[in-house]
């Protein structure tokens, strides 16, 4: 199995700015794979990040919100 490499802070900082500029944003996985133009295993772990960080929270049907 390859190894982790870190999200990029600048990642992160495009992600949480998109939360913040839009409230009640929510995308899949998928759509913000797509915003972000982001591969899938960066996208999720950005995502991941996230939400243990408690930025976002992922809903029941699987998409990415801005937690509470």
């Amino acid at each position: 199995m390859p190894a982790t490499i870190p999200v990029k802070e600048d990642t992160l900082v495009r992600i949480r700015g998109e939360y913040l500029e839009m409230p009640g944003l929510s995308l899949t996985a998928a759509q913000a794979q797509r915003l972000w133009n982001l591969d899938r295993p960066t996208c999720e772990q950005a995502l991941g990040s996230l939400v243990t960080s408690r930025f976002l929270s992922k809903t029941r049907d699987g998409s990415f919100v801005r937690a509470a």
